[in-house]
């Protein structure tokens, strides 16, 4: 064999092996599942990212008023974040290979809206999420558009402003495709929600999730479990979702367990691309 058939045998080799790797990561595409930080609000960003880092979590979603670092008192809240504390944040997600897709749950006046759209920017976020007023919409929309990030409208349970799929969807009509929901199926659950019913109601506006599986359904004090495990129907939401098209961030949030959560987490995620990969 001579020199240029051995490299053209070792390329075809390498791509083959990448086609296999992507084909048993299994996940449609678009789809990014990684963590809530709030997960792990009792620790520092920093643990939070080598922690998600030692499960092989890829993603996060960043919020504010968590400390950065394991010593000091800087936090991750845009309004007060410092030029050295975006840069520690920065240099933390390189470290632990890890992508910051959003930033939320987050609320902002309307003289600083233009600086959260800055933060975002200066960090490579794409997607804020919020419960914002709907007297800023006009606001947010020219920000969108001029930034070109995306706004996720959050629900909270009853009797929240967003508690019910029909108040953000006949708030969405007619506004930017860079405007849409952050669905938190959890506090749908609590709601007395059926998840995948929220979710045909909002198609089309759907630009990221909050995944909780829940204990009990219909009850605001409900708590956490494993996914697969609860009353969310986390294989049904995921089913939904691949219908639709979707392509976006899937966040854990899991509160519930708050000092040990994080095998709690992988089992998640584990049980999410063993659902992913039969879609």
């Amino acid at each position: 064999m001579n020199n240029k058939s051995f490299k053209l045998g070792l390329l075809s080799f390498i791509l083959m092996l990448s086609f296999h790797v992507n084909a048993q990561e299994g996940m449609p595409k678009g789809w990014k599942v990684g963590s809530q930080a709030y997960t792990f609000k009792l620790f520092s960003l920093e643990e939070t990212l080598e922690k998600l880092n030692s499960i092989g979590v890829k993603y996060v979603e960043l919020y504010p008023g968590q400390r950065i670092s394991k010593t000091g008192d800087a936090t991750t809240d845009f309004t007060t974040i410092t030029a050295d504390g975006k840069a520690k944040i920065k240099a933390l997600l390189k470290k632990y290979d890890i992508e910051a897709v959003g930033y939320g749950v987050v609320n902002a006046s309307d003289e600083d809206l233009p600086k959260l759209f800055d933060f975002a920017k200066e960090m490579g976020i794409g997607i804020l999420t919020s419960e914002a007023k709907p007297n800023q919409f006009d606001q947010i929309e020219k920000l969108c558009e001029e930034y070109q990030i995306k706004v996720a409208l959050h629900n909270h349970p009853v009797p929240s402003y967003y508690w019910h799929p029909e108040v953000a969807k006949r708030l969405l009509d007619g506004r930017s495709d860079l405007m849409g929901v952050c669905a938190d199926i959890g506090h749908w659950v609590r709601s007395g929600l059926n998840p995948v019913d929220c979710l045909r109601q909002l198609e089309g506006r759907v630009i990221s999730l909050h995944i909780k599986d829940l204990n009990k359904f219909g009850i605001r004090e409900a708590h956490d479990l494993p996914w697969g495990t609860g009353n969310s129907n986390v294989a049904g939401v995921l089913h939904e979702l691949h219908r639709q098209g979707f392509e976006g961030a899937f966040s854990a949030e899991y509160e519930h367990n708050w000092e040990n959560n994080l095998p709690d987490v992988e089992e998640s995620i584990a049980y999410f691309k063993r659902v992913a990969a039969q879609l």
